[in-house]
């Protein structure tokens, strides 16, 4: 990390990895999507080995035991093996991408942070204790044991949840740096409960697919499912959890899902509309008519399950722009704070790490914009991949170009404000029409002086707050 001196704050500059033509954003989302689900099925699962362990020892369900292990082992090999790996890749993938918001959040909550990996050290410890003991344990210590690895699993969500939700509703934190203000933020308790349910629906589920893989005749496996399905009766709550939690985000971060940000609107349609049908399904088929499922609409099931969870970890992401940690760092790691020294000095002019193919641009001009690019989109767009910005800008005018990128919390709200100045503009307008142009060997310096002068002002306009705290003026006449 090298760091710009020279300004009342010290800027720090991070090298930063280049994922080609596939979205940084993506890259991390879609591992964490994985990793979400499966460590909910973790911490679902747990309650449910719980629920069949009384129902074998007391004797209310005669095969339970033998789906009990049959379970367990799946929930080890699956959570604990794929968990673990999306989890170090995870932490990987995000140093690389945010490594500043990553550092603040593991600086605010370093001891949050070592409690949720001790709770983690004891729900591994339990689960292998359990896979490799349980079978010989008299019923109260295998109740023990499981009891233990579920209660850390839980834990293990407890600590992280009050941190993920502290990046979107920071609360009491901002003004007083509190560890407890920012962990019991305003969204900490209906993003909590909401997860718990969703564990517990994925465990069900999950679980309905392994009971039509077992040795059993038609009665058992009926008998197992609707054993199972016990776990799909808190759905009911979801809607009521569902706006709490929405009314519990800020007023700009609920503008984006309902039609300020068309993928977020989509996404949340998806999660909605999966959990309805699993929902529907589980309210009617299950409970009310006691159907009895089969393998293949079970894993149709759990797909629906994932599917919600992609949508709905999409928009929980996407509900934070333009910040990646609420009023503290925009989604480009920029502080609200330092804005104006970049806009004095120039984003990139401390920047002291080398371009790719440096040689490969045409001008010294272009090569400013690139260096642009990377310092201040790269973390959510492409040059011409995935959201690339020739395909989002390319058919833009270079005057509609200069001001847009100016004016850019006001051109899309849930972007940050442009952190450079009119050299900066110009120099990633260039680089956005070259690229258009198809990457020609020779491409001529735009150095016009009244350009500059009226990109400089719209800059002015535009101002350095977020587009969500710009008001409409009325005009002038």
């Amino acid at each position: 990390m090298a760091i710009r001196k020279g300004f009342p704050m010290e800027i720090p500059y991070y090298p930063i990895n280049d994922f080609g033509p596939i979205m940084k954003g993506m890259v991390i989302g879609g591992m964490g999507i994985f990793h979400v689900f499966v460590a909910q099925f973790a911490i679902g699962g747990g309650m449910l080995l719980c629920y069949f362990q009384w129902l074998a020892q007391t004797g209310r369900s005669p095969h339970a035991q033998q789906f009990l292990d049959s379970y367990f082992k799946l929930l080890v090999l699956v959570s604990f093996v794929i968990g673990a790996l999306t989890g170090v890749g995870m932490w990987f993938s995000a140093i690389q991408i945010s490594p500043r918001t990553i550092g603040l959040m593991v600086g605010s909550f370093h001891w949050i942070w070592a409690a949720e990996w001790t709770f983690f050290c004891l729900e591994v410890v339990a689960g292998y204790a359990f896979y490799r003991y349980g079978a010989g344990l008299k019923d109260g210590r295998r109740m023990a044991l499981l009891a233990l690895y579920t209660l850390a699993a839980w834990f293990s969500l407890f600590w992280i949840n009050g941190i993920i939700s502290w990046q979107l509703t920071p609360g009491g934190w901002v003004k007083s740096k509190s560890v407890w203000a920012g962990f019991f933020n305003p969204s900490f308790f209906p993003s909590l409960i909401f997860r718990t349910i969703v564990s517990m629906t994925i465990a069900a589920l999950i679980a309905c697919v392994v009971i039509n893989t077992m040795a059993l005749d038609r009665r058992a496996r009926s008998e197992l499912i609707h054993r199972s399905a016990h776990f799909l009766a808190p759905m009911a709550l979801m809607p009521a959890l569902g706006l709490w939690y929405f009314l519990s985000i800020p007023a700009d971060s609920r503008s984006w899902i309902l039609g300020g940000s068309v993928a977020m609107t989509l996404f949340l349609g998806l999660a909605v509309g999966a959990s309805l049908l699993i929902g529907l399904y589980a309210l009617v088929g299950l409970l009310i008519q006691r159907l009895t499922i089969n393998g293949a609409t079970a894993t149709l099931l759990c797909a629906l399950a994932f599917g919600a969870t992609a949508g709905g970890e999409f928009v929980r992401e996407g509900v934070r722009k333009p910040y990646t940690i609420r009023e503290i760092l925009y989604a480009n790691s920029i502080a609200p704070a330092e804005l104006a020294a970049l806009r004095r000095s120039g984003s990139v002019a401390g920047d002291p790490y080398p371009l790719r193919d440096e040689e490969g641009y045409p001008n010294d001009q272009v090569r400013l914009g690139a260096k642009v690019f990377r310092f201040q989109c790269s973390v959510c767009h492409t040059l011409s991949g995935a959201n690339g910005l020739v395909h989002l800008a390319g058919s833009w005018t270079p005057d509609q170009r200069r001001m847009n990128i100016a004016k850019l919390q006001r051109t899309k709200p849930f972007m940050p404000p442009f952190a450079g100045n009119a050299v900066e503009v110009e120099a990633l307008a260039q680089l956005i029409g070259w690229m258009d142009a198809g990457q020609p060997p020779s491409w001529p310096a735009a150095e016009d002086r009244e350009i500059l002068l009226t990109i400089a002002r719209w800059l002015e306009e535009a101002g350095t707050a977020p587009g969500s705290a710009v008001r409409s003026e009325p005009e002038k006449r």
